[in-house]
């Protein structure tokens, strides 16, 4: 491991203490999280009296501690000026709202026109350095074919303070989603666990044993044969929501991986068959899922903060195409003003 600083601390109380608790009450910038000080630990880079010691050493009066920081592992990503569109921007992390395609992070086939190729090319070095190596900035994610709020960091204190939200429940995510059959019932709790599939490794299954998955969701406007959803998932697992809705038999309309045609067409009548067909090929090209607002506490200001991001055009057409042709003459439920509701309640 390459060094790229070094920093040295004299252990001046008279109390006992470990040296990992320690560390993480000094509130150093550069040892970002309570994970990162135990890997410089057991790599052999923070020494005490120039020895290599355990994270459970305890520290005694007048012990010096060196800490000798790594230099940041090189990226090999080509920054690329792709236009973003930025809801909120402070001196620590972004918000944007990311359109429907576009593949969070580089990897095999996908080189190039990523999320983080673009946010290289705005941000440049003021990006954490990321979980994994070639994702700076990237705290959580979204599939490609889903559209809407991402949050990035500028850097590694903000990076890790949002992990741990993240893994705390503390940072509230909603998503508009449009079904394939409208949910019995209208709200409810869907609780499972979630583990690749043996039958096909590029999806996600619901299993007897894997990770937990919490996903709690509420009906807003039905149609005939279809519902426009909010969804709050509790936990953040791959592929979470298109999953659950999949296991609860309402799944994402357009999900190509997790419905079918075939399945949308059971639920309809034969003269609307070939309409469902035309809205799928020539105009909802993903699945309907859109992450729409997010709300938390600012880790490093304490700050409120409560963002959203209007459906896109897709969207908004697979919507007033589903009110042209699904309408029911009870429903007098207007899109725009459940959506300013939801805004202002929320």
């Amino acid at each position: 491991m390459i060094m790229k600083d070094k920093l040295k601390v004299i252990y001046t109380s008279r109390e006992i203490q470990r040296l990992d608790k320690y560390l993480v009450e000094l509130k150093i910038q550069e040892l970002y999280s309570r994970s990162f000080i135990e890997r410089l630990i057991e790599d052999d880079s923070i020494l005490v009296n120039l020895t290599p010691v355990k994270k459970s050493y305890l520290l005694k009066e007048g012990d010096e501690i060196i800490i000798n920081l790594p230099e940041p592992e090189p990226l090999n990503i080509v920054p690329q000026d792709i236009p973003l569109d930025v809801v909120y921007e402070d001196e620590h992390l972004a918000i944007i709202n990311k359109k429907a395609g576009m593949i969070v992070h580089p990897g095999f086939g996908n080189p190039e026109g990523t999320l983080v190729n673009a946010i290289l090319h705005r941000y440049g070095e003021n990006l954490s350095s990321g979980k994994e190596l070639n994702r700076p900035g990237i705290v959580h994610r979204l599939d490609r074919g889903t559209s809407g709020l991402i949050m990035i960091a500028k850097n590694d204190l903000t990076q890790a303070k949002l992990s741990d939200m993240f893994a705390a429940r503390e940072i509230k995510k909603t998503y508009l989603a449009v079904t394939s059959g409208v949910p019995d019932p209208e709200k409810g709790d869907i609780e499972t666990y979630l583990a690749r599939s043996n039958k096909n490794p590029r999806t996600i299954c619901v299993a007897n044993e894997g990770r937990y998955a919490f996903t709690h969701y509420e009906t807003i406007k039905t149609w005939h044969y279809f519902a426009l959803v909010q969804i709050n998932p509790a936990t953040g697992r791959m592929h979470q929501i298109r999953v659950h809705f999949a296991h609860i038999r309402y799944p994402i309309l357009g999900d190509l991986l997790y419905n079918s045609r075939r399945y949308v067409h059971s639920l309809v009548p034969q003269n609307m068959k070939r309409k469902v067909t035309e809205l799928l090929i020539n105009h909802l090209h993903r699945q309907a899922l859109h992450s729409w607002k997010l709300e938390f506490i600012h880790p490093i200001t304490a700050y409120p903060i409560s963002v959203s991001a209007p459906l896109p055009e897709d969207l908004i057409y697979t919507v007033n195409w589903l009110d042209n042709y699904f309408s029911i003459d009870t429903d007098t439920h207007d899109l725009n003003l459940i959506l300013n509701e939801e805004i202002n309640n929320g």
